[in-house]
């Protein structure tokens, strides 16, 4: 028995850590995996079909949710939605006028966008580990993981979204031949040094992303899979661990969305320097 129950308790695990992952499976063709082991099989090309559609839906509610504040925003008392969004407003153009130091309009509406798609996504974690799996499975769906940032394909792909704008802007403001001075002559300016100041700035420059979207990736998995564990427990146990760990990670998803954002503006910022 205690066998069994081991067995199921990994079964329960991995199930709720697999992604729900279309592509061209070697021996099945395009077909959406049924095992973890057919989702290694169909390569890097394989997409996570709950990923994206989890994603996408966020950034839609993002955008309805503020051009709807925007429609019935009135110079009255506010709505609770126009509260929101103007609170959100607020809080990220102090944030980039604290942090950003050079002169581009675009830089607001980016921090913007990325803290509350962020943050939206985040808090599909809030929600019980079993509710989506078991509702998508009486549809005939095997796996479903909601919370696209527990994916490190999604974080370090907005992460390379964050590091492509950076070599943009230093390239835009500092010109090719500036960017490259900047990376051949930094942090030593000598000829002789610059193999050594290429090694440093490319792999810092490398860094940058990488650490951006583990991080999210990290502090979101972690999150995933010690509320997966709490599930596995006696029931009165669940009550006294997930309620205090759900409000507790409730300042995890803001906190992650905060951290994403500031560094993604210092990046950013940075980029827009003459050294």
């Amino acid at each position: 028995m205690a066998v069994d129950n081991e067995v199921s308790a990994i079964y329960y695990i991995q199930h709720h850590l697999q992604n729900l992952t279309f592509g061209k499976h070697p021996e099945n063709g395009w077909s959406l995996a049924s095992t973890s082991e057919e989702a290694t099989e169909m390569g890097f090309w394989a997409i996570h079909l709950d990923t994206m559609g989890w994603s996408i839906a966020m950034g839609l509610l993002f955008i309805w949710a503020f051009h709807k504040a925007g429609k019935i925003a009135t110079t009255g008392v506010p709505g609770g939605l126009q509260n929101a969004v103007e609170m959100v407003i607020e809080f990220i153009e102090n944030l980039t006028h604290a942090t950003f130091h050079g002169r581009n309009k675009h830089i607001a509406p980016i921090a913007l966008t990325l803290f509350v798609w962020i943050l939206l996504m985040n808090s599909l974690k809030i929600i019980p580990v079993d509710y989506f799996p078991e509702l998508f499975a009486k549809l005939g769906v095997d796996y479903m993981k909601i919370v696209p940032t527990t994916d490190v394909n999604a974080t370090l792909g907005m992460a390379l979204g964050v590091f492509l704008m950076i070599i943009y802007y230093s390239i835009k403001i500092k010109g090719v031949g500036g960017f490259a001075k900047e990376l051949s002559l930094t942090p030593f300016n000598h000829w002789s040094l610059i193999p050594f100041n290429l090694v440093l700035e490319l792999v810092g420059l490398i860094v940058k992303p990488i650490s951006l979207g583990l991080r999210l990736f990290g502090n979101m998995f972690a999150g995933e899979v010690i509320f997966i564990l709490i599930a596995l427990l006696p029931f009165w146990a669940i009550w006294l661990l997930d309620v205090p760990w759900a409000i507790f990670h409730i300042l995890v998803v803001s906190l992650q969305a905060f951290i994403f954002t500031t560094l993604s503006i210092v990046y950013l910022s940075a980029a827009h320097e003459h050294h």
